[in-house]
Order: C-alpha cells, then sequence, then structure tokens
C-alpha cells in the first residue's frame, strides 16, 4: 500500500517480499551501531522481521515503518514510520537508510513525510524520537525537523536521548 510520495521519494507499507532489502539494511554496519543487532541474518529472519514487526504493526496500530523508495527508479534505500514500543507514551519515529544514500536530505524528506501522514490520519498528536547520544547526523535531523530534547534515558542497555514534537506545532499555522 502507497502512504505517500515526496519530491523524490515513495513511501509504501512493507510487504513479504521486501526481505532482501531489509536483510541487507539490518546487517549494514551502521545500522547495527546506531539502531541494534536485530539478529536478522537470513531470508527466514528477515521474513519473521517483517511479519512480526511492521506488518504486525499495521495491523495492530494502523502504522508502522514502511519502505522509502527513491520515485525515479524505485529503488530500496531505507526504512521510515512510526513504531508504538510499550515503553514509550507515544509512538516513536523511526528512520534508517543504506550508507549511499545519507548525507542528501532523504532521511529528512521521509520523515517529515511520514509526520504529515501522522498528522493528517490522525495517528498520534505527540511523537517521540530516540538516538543514541553519538549519532551526530540524527540528533542534528530530529533538532532540523523540529524535535525538543526532552532527556537522556536508558533504553534497551544503552543511553539515549528522546525527543519529543506536537505535531500540530509542525503542521498547523
Amino acid at each position: 500500500m502507497l502512504l505517500c510520495t515526496t519530491q523524490r521519494l515513495t513511501i509504501r507499507h512493507l510487504n513479504e517480499q521486501d526481505h532482501k532489502f531489509v536483510l541487507q539494511l539490518l546487517n549494514d554496519d551502521a545500522f547495527i551501531k546506531n539502531i541494534g543487532d536485530k539478529g536478522v541474518r537470513e531470508t527466514k529472519d528477515a521474513i519473521a522481521y517483517l511479519v512480526n514487526g511492521p506488518l504486525a504493526s499495521y495491523s495492530e496500530q494502523g502504522f508502522g515503518l514502511n519502505l522509502v523508495a527513491l520515485k525515479s527508479d524505485n529503488t530500496p534505500i531505507g526504512l521510515c514510520g512510526l513504531l508504538k514500543r510499550p515503553e514509550l507514551e507515544f509512538p516513536d519515529l523511526g528512520y534508517a537508510l543504506l550508507p549511499q544514500y545519507c548525507s542528501q536530505g532523504f532521511a529528512r524528506e521521509a520523515s517529515l513525510a511520514i509526520l504529515k501522514a501522522a498528522y493528517d490520519n490522525k495517528y498520534a498528536v505527540n511523537v517521540v524520537a530516540i538516538t543514541s547520544l553519538e549519532n551526530t547526523p540524527s540528533n542534528m535531523l530530529l533538532k532540523k525537523l523540529g524535535f525538543l530534547f526532552e532527556q537522556t534515558i536508558e533504553f534497551y542497555g544503552s543511553t539515549n536521548n528522546l525527543y519529543k514534537v506536537r505535531l500540530a506545532s509542525l503542521f498547523e499555522q
């Protein structure tokens, strides 16, 4: 299901056929360092990740992580979407791109589109985002998107920055 498009990107729901891309992205060194090792090493692991993660989230929450692809040729470049984690009060913005697509504005473009879709579809009033202290590009991106630093928290065994944004502050004039 196509969720939205931007000037350069298409953003759609993931499906089981996306397992090759998921396997590639989740085993990228930067993904493992900045997001974590999901233990996805084989096709069956990638399919299980999709079924138990994004696909289950679409059914349960109405939203989840989505595939981000170049509009020009439909090349998958990353994931972006909202996750509802039981440890957090509000949905969490998540994104990850293959390294060759970083620092080109794609994460910002995809994140803004996801936040606008969340606002338009009333999925959330507030959205949070978590990033490691050392992940300077993500910390900078969240500030550019309008997120405000809330606090430092322990999350999944490491110290992270927690940011929050009220969606109305981004999209109501």
